[in-house]
């Protein structure tokens, strides 16, 4: 039995393709995300509640909203180019799938950067001081719908997700684009 192709000739959990991006992101996000969550623990009591350390935990989130947009845009575009209003504007539909393309090879890469950089936010979030208001607790909700994306995403790659992905994923997306701008 060879370790790359099951028997049943069932796609491997991770395409080889992908597999240096993927592990790629994983390592540099598990060293961003222990070198900050190092750096996080070893502050003073005094500067954790104060008000300069809020702009540490939004700067997180910041950069989490950044890489989040590149992800979702591979759903954007995806369905803005499924709307026949391409058939006129054919020049245009090609930039554009070519664009998708990009967002689609950097899609998972990006998504595990993300979600070290929103797991760092709930982090310095909680250690300053959680609060329960709008804001905070759409933040919750939307942490914890996001704790079965990556892992809807790893069956996704088998096709045995049933479209839990992109649900979970939407339901995400929707809490936090409240989160973050209302």
């Amino acid at each position: 039995m060879s370790f790359q192709k099951n028997v049943e000739g069932k796609p491997l959990w991770i395409p080889k393709k992908e597999r240096i991006w993927v592990f790629g992101a994983i390592a540099v996000s598990a060293i961003y995300f222990i070198w900050q969550l190092w750096s996080l623990l070893h502050l003073p009591s005094a500067t954790l509640h104060d008000r300069r350390f809020e702009h540490t935990f939004k700067d997180y989130g910041s950069n989490a909203r950044i890489a989040l947009f590149v992800v979702l845009a591979n759903y954007v575009l995806a369905f803005i180019i499924k709307q026949r209003i391409w058939a006129t504007l054919a020049g245009l539909k090609k930039g554009m799938v070519i664009l998708l393309r990009i967002v689609k090879k950097y899609h998972t890469s990006i998504a595990i950067l993300a979600i070290a950089l929103i797991t760092l936010h709930a982090v310095a979030v909680f250690m300053y001081g959680f609060k329960w208001d709008f804001n905070n607790i759409t933040g919750l909700l939307a942490l914890i719908v996001l704790f079965p994306v990556p892992i809807s995403g790893l069956f996704r790659y088998r096709r045995l997700d049933k479209k839990w992905h992109l649900r979970c994923g939407l339901a995400f997306a929707i809490l936090f684009l409240i989160h973050s701008f209302l």
